[in-house]
């Protein structure tokens, strides 16, 4: 390739940011002065993404949430649209966002500028019609699950499947002892790991029930460690903000900044809003409870929307309740403090998710950082093959 390679990239949030710091640790080394810019986080910054607006931004969840953002949001994507029109990339990538990344793919696609969407929008569990726009709107798909690749495929999107980037993150031995030795933790406790969300709306929703969860089993177990990791300074001040609120403020909690993978490895359990962090809590082989809370108007919409009785990745991998979920109006604190009771004291259960998890860590286990370079180089090859 003669000319500097520009890739153009868009991550809507935190998990995001994280899928494409492993795409960009297999790419940059093969691409050492190619220009990688667009939305992104720290983790992609650490390759030398450069950030063109915040992706803090794209951060929101849940129907009526996004139309209270839609002027802000529609006006990022025309902008980078337009600019992206001018520039001609040799490839767009899109991670995970399909909201926002969708539409504009279709743009780009139409213009002649190779399209990649890596993470696929969970077809399989609601909105399947979606597989449609997918197919006007990227060359490649890339995808993180194996049953995935055959959907794509039957529909006659090109897919690769890459494995889960967080299944070579995250050991296959935790290592529990140097968690808690990180974090200042008794190695004799009993931890409790608490996961509202890395989203605002998700903290809104879910912090007070979570604490008052944690409140509920410090009263049983008052020696019971609770850690509470938050993944900026805004989400930390908003925490707290609501914690004082509600009153909660003399619940004992270890508030850390970052660091969720070491709270999560530190853990006898886990209680975590549904999304990319209850894979993550897999992973590293944790009891948990699943829970998530959202705008009651969003919610009323999207119950009937699902093809599948699970919300959890754990769950939807499985295809079982392996662990619990309670949504909405059934994430009652007494609820969720018996279930995560429960799995601080059945050793018999423990052993049992241990093993599960287990299994499902080796199922997604793939080089994905450099399976998932090698087909953003074979896209550039393809688009340099044309125009020559």
């Amino acid at each position: 390739m003669s000319h500097r390679p520009i890739i153009a990239m868009v991550a809507g949030e935190t998990s995001g940011d994280l899928l494409a710091n492993r795409l960009l640790s297999g790419l940059r080394p093969q691409l050492p002065q190619a220009l990688m810019h667009g939305i992104g986080g720290p983790e992609m910054a650490k390759y030398g993404f450069v950030n063109d607006w915040p992706m803090d931004k794209l951060s929101v969840r849940g129907l009526f949430e996004v139309l209270l953002h839609y002027r802000e949001i529609s006006g990022i994507r025309k902008q980078l649209l337009q600019s992206l029109l001018q520039e001609k990339p040799d490839v767009f990538i899109g991670v995970d966002a399909p909201d926002f990344n969708l539409d504009l793919e279709i743009q780009l696609k139409r213009a002649g500028i190779p399209t990649m969407h890596y993470i696929s929008p969970s077809i399989w569990a609601w909105r399947g019609g979606r597989i449609k726009k997918i197919a006007e709107a990227v060359t490649r798909m890339l995808v993180v699950f194996p049953f995935e690749e055959e959907i794509y495929r039957a529909a006659g999107i090109p897919a690769t499947y890459v494995g889960h980037p967080l299944a070579q993150v995250i050991p296959m031995e935790p290592d529990m002892a140097a968690a808690r030795d990180e974090l200042g933790l008794d190695q004799a406790a009993t931890v409790l790991t608490i996961l509202p969300g890395s989203r605002m709306s998700e903290i809104k929703y879910n912090t007070v029930a979570f604490i008052q969860t944690a409140k509920l089993l410090c009263q049983r177990d008052p020696q019971l460690q609770v850690v509470v990791p938050m993944v900026g300074t805004k989400q930390r001040s908003y925490y707290i903000k609501l914690v004082v609120a509600a009153q909660l403020e003399g619940v004992p909690v270890l508030l850390v900044d970052g660091h969720s993978h070491t709270a999560i490895a530190a853990a006898n359990a886990v209680l975590v809003a549904s999304g990319t962090a209850s894979l993550e809590v897999a992973l590293f082989k944790k009891p948990m409870v699943i829970a998530y809370k959202m705008m009651e108007a969003s919610w009323q919409i999207l119950r009937h929307m699902g093809y599948q009785p699970w919300i959890g990745l754990p769950n939807i991998l499985a295809k079982e309740f392996l662990v619990p979920e309670f949504l909405q109006s059934a994430a009652r604190p007494e609820a969720m403090a018996d279930a995560i009771w429960q799995q601080l004291h059945d050793t018999a259960l423990q052993a049992r998710l241990r093993q599960r998890f287990t299994d499902m860590h080796h199922s997604l286990s793939r080089d994905t950082a450099n399976v998932a370079a090698q087909a953003v180089l074979e896209l550039i090859a393809t688009r340099s093959s044309v125009a020559a």
